[in-house]
C-alpha cells in the first residue's frame, strides 16, 4: 500500500513571512550558509574525527555524516514534495563509502535546494519523514539546523563560524514559535535546556542558546 501525502499528518510550523516569498529573499539566507558548510565539512584531517563536539553523543566525523545525510535527505524532499521517489536514510549515510569528496556532497545538495525554491516549493507543501510541513517551515527549520551544525563543526576544528544576523535572527524566529518544552531533555530530546546569554548577546549567540548550546562552548569540554 502506498502511502500519500493525504495520509500524513501535518506537522504545524510557523516560519517567519519571508520564508513563503519570492526566491531572492530565502536564498539569500540559506545560500551564504551552505557555501560555508560546503567549505567547512572538507576542512577535517584524519587527525580531527574523533575530536568532540558541542553534539555530545558525536565526535566530528559522526556529525559530518549526519550533516551530510540530513541536507542530502532535505533536498530530496525539497526537491520532490510528494515523495514519489525513495530516499536515502540520513541516519545510514557515511561519508567513507561516498566516492564524493564532503564539498562536493554539500554543493550538489545545495543546487538542487536552489532549483526547489525557484520552482515554488515554499508555497507547497512536503512529506519529510512520518509528517507533511509547509514548504516555506521546512526551509527555515534546515536553515537553523545547518547554522547551528556549522558551528558546532568550526568550534570542534578551532575554527571562525560568522554567518549573517539576519539568517540567525530568522533562524530563532522559527525556532521560538515551534519548539515546544517536551522537544528538549532526555534520549528523545532534540534540544537541550535553553541557554542563558547576555541580554546584549548578537544573534548568533541567541540562536545558540535558544538551541541549548553554549556560545562558550570550548573543545577542552571547559566554558
Amino acid at each position: 500500500m502506498t502511502t500519500t501525502s493525504s495520509d500524513l499528518p501535518y506537522f504545524p510550523a510557523s516560519a517567519p513571512a519571508v520564508f513563503s516569498g519570492p526566491p531572492e529573499p530565502i536564498l539569500a539566507l540559506v545560500t551564504p550558509v551552505l557555501d560555508a558548510i560546503a567549505d567547512l565539512v572538507d576542512r577535517p584531517g584524519a587527525d580531527d574525527l574523533r575530536r568532540p563536539t558541542p553534539c555530545t553523543r558525536w565526535d566530528v566525523e559522526r556529525l559530518r555524516d549526519h550533516v551530510l545525510g540530513w541536507l542530502q535527505f532535505f533536498a530530496a524532499a525539497l526537491e520532490d514534495p510528494e515523495r514519489t521517489r525513495p530516499r536515502l536514510d540520513p541516519d545510514a549515510y557515511r561519508l567513507a563509502t561516498d566516492e564524493r569528496t564532503a564539498g562536493e556532497v554539500v554543493r550538489a545538495a545545495a543546487l538542487t535546494i536552489e532549483q526547489a525554491v525557484r520552482d515554488g516549493v515554499q508555497q507547497r507543501r512536503v512529506v519529510v519523514s512520518q509528517s507533511v510541513m509547509d514548504g516555506s517551515a521546512l526551509l527555515a527549520m534546515m536553515l537553523g539546523e545547518y547554522l547551528t551544525h556549522g558551528w558546532d563543526l568550526a568550534r570542534a576544528l578551532g575554527l571562525a563560524w560568522t554567518p549573517s544576523s539576519e539568517a540567525c535572527s530568522a533562524a530563532l524566529a522559527f525556532s521560538e514559535a515551534t519548539v515546544r518544552p517536551e522537544y528538549r531533555g532526555g534520549a528523545a530530546g532534540m534540544f537541550g535546556a535553553e541557554v542563558a546569554v547576555p541580554a546584549d548577546a548578537g544573534a548568533l549567540d541567541r540562536m545558540l542558546a535558544f538551541a541549548g548550546r553554549s556560545p562558550r562552548w570550548a573543545v577542552s569540554g571547559r566554558e
